[in-house]
């Protein structure tokens, strides 16, 4: 364990001799022996002991924690922005994408974001002990279900040291402990925010094993946080493709699916020309590293401004990889490419964008229902059916009407910091937020009833 004077919760010696405390430059950080599998678990076992008492924590200890998580953040930001530094060059001597450059990349506004996220997090309500529904049975019996933490939550990711913060934030609020994996492309900017994170928990007096990370064990902890059935609840992805495929398709623990964004934005022919043009420059061009930028623009044949609105995206920077029918409406000299297949699937996360020409409501519907991830669909229109349709017929997560993708988002949604955009069709679908991560208890209470 580590020190006890911060750390309120008992450890089984036998299993974890081969753990030993260290304080880094950063904070209090954990350390364990060279086995990841027997590291990992040992973290797990911590995190079930550290999530009993969180549990139990009351809204206004656990939002102190996360208020004094804000401000170490803030006072510690030159900290973090010289280990993000480390992490940027890696990763440029490394050949790191643009795309994933963007995400890795921390400066003076996405800290203050950070802290922000987190106060945002701190005003809203706690889910824990939420009524969802209950009665008086004929017999007499009361019951009712309530919220209740998941438990431990485990996290994969990659180039991402905001949902280092955000992942934290939203489990410490809804009662969870979280093991971490963030990946060695944001190591050093990762084990600054953990080491704020901890100490901070250490100064309200919460166990620091509420938020671990096991980055330590590199792939070889991911692969042992995959397995570790029966002692993470629940584990949730986020990245790229690979990176939640390679989750999804050999964690033994539970999963949340996290998906990949082919957000399309149709234009229907009763769109205004001002709102297509905002929506769809700022759906593309906002921030193209995000998994709601939009990736397809679907031209109904009966818009009479395509050409203007294409015009627009070229003159953003946009390169627009068009069908034969959208390449007739570009103006001379654009940056264009002639679009395949391969780019009706892509996620770009970079300043592209494939664009085709259709000539009905069904046609667009068929080519969303072939090549979406099921993230965010949008429709620009000022037809009140087609908007109903497009919403009753879309199977997306998310659906926007004559609004940006890039609202997709919980932060954006009131939810406070969101721990990913889920996918599935399970219990979380879209923007997780406090709610996403806790399950539920039924409870009985009776005046010593018996079963017939």
């Amino acid at each position: 364990m580590t020190s006890a004077a911060h750390d309120s919760v008992t450890t089984d010696e036998a299993t974890r001799t081969a753990r030993k405390a260290v304080v880094s430059d950063h904070g209090i950080v954990a350390t364990f022996g060279e086995d990841p599998v027997a590291g990992v678990a040992a973290m797990a076992d911590d995190a079930r002991d550290s999530a009993r008492v969180l549990g139990r924590a009351t809204r206004a200890w656990k939002d102190r924690a996360l208020l004094a998580i804000a401000d170490r953040i803030e006072r510690k930001r030159d900290v973090v922005l010289a280990a993000n530094a480390k992490d940027l060059e890696h990763g440029r001597v490394n050949g790191t994408s643009t795309a994933l450059l963007d995400r890795l990349k921390l400066d003076a506004e996405r800290i203050t974001g950070l802290a922000e996220s987190l106060r945002e997090l701190a005003a809203l309500p706690d889910p824990v002990g939420g009524f969802v529904r209950g009665s008086t049975l004929p017999n007499g019996l009361r019951m009712r279900q309530v919220r209740v933490p998941m438990g431990v939550v485990g996290a994969i990711y990659e180039a991402r040291p905001n949902v280092t913060v955000d992942i934290a934030g939203i489990a410490l609020k809804s009662g969870n402990a979280v093991l971490l994996r963030g990946g060695s492309a944001a190591e050093e900017s990762n084990r600054a925010l953990v080491g704020i994170i901890r100490d901070s928990l250490a100064d309200v007096k919460l166990p620091v094993d509420c938020v671990q990370s096991v980055d330590e064990y590199g792939r070889e902890g991911a692969n042992a946080l995959m397995a570790a059935r029966g002692k993470v609840d629940v584990l949730i992805p986020r990245g790229g493709h690979g990176l939640i495929q390679s989750v999804v398709q050999n964690a033994k623990v539970p999963v949340i699916e996290t998906g990949e964004g082919n957000v399309h934005l149709f234009v229907d022919h009763s769109a205004s020309k001002a709102m297509a043009v905002a929506v769809a420059v700022n759906s593309k061009t906002h921030r193209t590293s995000t998994c709601n930028t939009a990736e397809t623009l679907l031209l109904h044949s009966g818009f009479a401004h395509g050409a203007a609105l294409l015009a627009a995206l070229d003159r953003a920077g946009v390169t627009l990889h068009v069908d034969q029918r959208a390449e007739a409406m570009l103006p001379a000299g654009s940056h264009h490419l002639r679009a395949t297949d391969e780019d009706w699937g892509a996620e770009y996360l970079s300043m592209d964008l494939a664009v085709k020409v259709v000539d009905s409501m069904d046609e667009a519907l068929q080519h969303i229902d072939r090549w979406s991830t099921r993230h965010t669909e949008a429709i620009v229109t000022n037809d009140l059916a087609n908007a109903e349709r497009f919403v009753a017929e879309i199977d997306a997560a998310a659906v926007m009407v004559n609004a940006s993708t890039r609202f997709t988002d919980g932060g954006q949604l009131g939810l406070g910091a969101e721990i990913g955009i889920s996918t599935q069709k399970m219990h979380a679908r879209g923007p997780m937020g406090l709610e996403e991560l806790t399950t539920t208890k039924w409870i009985v209470q009776g005046d010593g009833h018996v079963r017939a």
